[in-house]
């Protein structure tokens, strides 16, 4: 099984706007609230762990009791909410990210939802939800029927714009394709990546000088450039596994930039300055078009073809 999600505008009706404004608060309220008393359960028993493994931690529908207006909202919404706690507090634990924050009401506003016995439905342009029922929202593709709907993710900008995101799972066998092209890819900080035949990225300029003014801003530098390389390998991995292609990723350490794609020699003292590659064999190339090739060289050897 394969899940493809799908995003849509929402057009809700004055009510289902402020319905929707309730269910985010309730979720940020529940969210913050078991925050925070696992840190007071945390600090508790912080010398005994054995009594802190026993201990139960409060659930959504303790909090129904204690504030009523919470049974208002989508119940699934708040269950997720509990889930996505979990999910932060388990990744703070394996080391994977930071201990967890608590919700601002600056921050994004969304909540996910569920497919419980057919609550959710899409016909004629309109989306059935939990609590809202029918909202209209603009479809402007279809999902396939072997599409089965699992979740919706619904969001609302700073700019006070409405998004629905639909998950979906389908059966996904993809065939096994000969091999019968490979590229390589050299990440470049200019032009996302450069690849072995010497082609380059050619996304918006503006997008380009956006994050250099944001890397300059925040100081980030490589970091805002390594994130942007990761989301992009992120996604190119998910878009190949769909049609049966294959990405394979080279280590790291791969001299790829001082290598010489002509003879092989090694260049150790090239510095990141330089960018035209030179050879004692007096081939002469573009720094990153010289690594390109040499990762699809290398990946050609772990398929095992080269």
């Amino acid at each position: 099984m394969a899940n493809k999600a799908y995003k849509f505008r929402l057009y809700p009706t004055q009510e289902q706007a402020q319905l929707l404004a309730k269910t985010f608060g309730c979720v940020r309220f529940v969210y913050n609230k078991m925050l925070e008393e696992r840190i007071q359960i945390y600090e508790k028993f912080k010398d005994d762990k054995e009594a802190l493994k026993q201990h139960k931690f409060p659930t959504p529908a303790k909090y129904k009791r204690d504030f009523p207006w919470l049974k208002e909202v989508d119940s699934l919404a708040l269950a997720n909410a509990q889930l996505n706690l979990q999910k932060a507090f388990t990744n703070f634990f394996s080391g994977r990210a930071g201990f967890p924050k608590f919700k601002s009401r600056k921050a994004k506003q969304s909540y996910t939802t569920n497919v419980v016995n057919g609550n959710i439905k899409l016909a004629n342009s309109y989306i059935k939800l939990p609590k809202l029922k029918w909202v209209k929202l603009k479809q402007h593709r279809e999902i396939p029927v072997h599409h089965i709907i699992k979740a919706c993710t619904i969001t609302k900008t700073k700019t006070g714009k409405y998004f629905i995101s639909i998950l979906t799972e389908y059966e996904h066998q993809p065939v096994p394709k000969e091999i019968e092209n490979v590229v390589g890819l050299d990440f470049s900080m200019n032009t996302l990546y450069v690849d072995s035949e010497g082609k380059r990225a050619n996304y918006p300029r503006f997008y380009r000088q956006a994050l250099e003014k944001l890397a300059q801003a925040l100081h980030f530098g490589q970091s805002v450039h390594d994130n942007g390389w990761g989301l992009f390998t992120t996604f190119l991995q998910y878009k190949l596994a769909e049609q049966g292609k294959k990405l394979i990723k080279i280590d790291k350490w791969f001299p790829s930039s001082k290598t010489c794609s002509c003879c092989g020699r090694v260049n150790v003292s090239l510095s990141l300055s330089e960018r035209l590659f030179r050879c004692a064999c007096g081939f002469v190339a573009d720094r990153d078009t010289n690594a390109a090739i040499n990762i699809k060289k290398e990946g050609l050897k772990q398929l095992g073809i080269a």
